[in-house]
């Protein structure tokens, strides 16, 4: 498996199959894609999982973060956020933070992000907002 960044229209094929199929392709895509930083898993050469993050200052946002059913369950998606998480934490972002549909609640728990707030619905999903946040130590 290699990850790498992407663009977002090549994201979007996978969110649209994965996260709203029965929606038009056109609902996936969200203000700021052009200006994200889209992350792609690729096995054998297959686009197989994506991740747009959103940067505000020292905040990033996780949005439209998707697996192919057939891929989920194999860590595919653990190793894509672990990846993400490594390199924020190299840049000047100590807070990072999703809506959680809250089928994946533990999915997001195990890799240290926590409940902030009630559960909320949007389009008809259940979520919860989840966060982490660490503080970094620059070097001088």
């Amino acid at each position: 498996m290699k990850i790498q960044k992407i663009t977002w229209d090549e994201a979007l094929p996978v969110r649209h199959c994965v996260l709203w199929p029965t929606k038009p392709l056109l609902f996936c895509k969200v203000k700021g894609d052009e200006v994200a930083n889209h992350y792609g898993a690729f096995v054998d050469d297959k686009l197989v999982c994506v991740a747009s993050i959103y940067i505000d200052g020292d905040k990033a946002r996780l949005r439209k973060f998707a697996t192919l059913l057939e891929f989920q369950n194999n860590g595919i998606g653990t190793k894509v956020i672990k990846h993400i998480i490594s390199e924020l934490k190299d840049s000047s972002v100590d807070y990072f933070w999703c809506d959680a549909r809250t089928s994946a609640l533990g999915f997001y728990e195990k890799l240290g992000l926590q409940k902030q707030g009630i559960e909320f619905k949007k389009s008809g999903v259940l979520y919860y907002k989840m966060a982490i946040q660490w503080n970094l130590e620059k070097q001088t």
